[in-house]
């Protein structure tokens, strides 16, 4: 069973988000079938916080699958932080995609790894 298309996965995925009442967008529209997908939560206050996917040794083998994300760094940082690690991301790998959503409590709906 093969992952879901990146492009299909940022629409489902903004859409979860409208639908809770957040403000989310497409920044950069990576690869349409396997792009990475960073997503970035703007607190609104100036911090953000950044959700990267989760390295392969992180995924559950009964759900292989399934995007799950970590966060990194682990705690909100300044906006700028983000847009700096951003930008190095989008030098390594041109076909990233970039989702941002704006949230002040930081909800993100993802699926985060499991801590080993």
């Amino acid at each position: 069973m093969s992952r879901l298309k990146s492009s299909i996965w940022v629409a489902g995925y903004l859409r979860r988000c409208q639908s809770a009442g957040m403000f989310g967008a497409v920044r950069r529209r990576g690869a349409e079938e396997a792009g990475a997908v960073f997503v970035k939560v703007a607190l609104m206050d100036g911090t953000a916080m950044l959700f990267v996917p989760a390295p392969q040794t992180s995924y559950d083998d009964s759900r292989p699958v399934e995007r799950v994300f970590i966060q990194s760094p682990p705690q909100a940082v300044d906006e700028t932080a983000i847009e700096a690690r951003l930008a190095k991301e989008i030098g390594f790998d041109p076909d990233v995609w970039i989702v941002e959503v704006e949230d002040r409590e930081g909800r993100h709906f993802l699926d985060l790894a499991k801590k080993v």
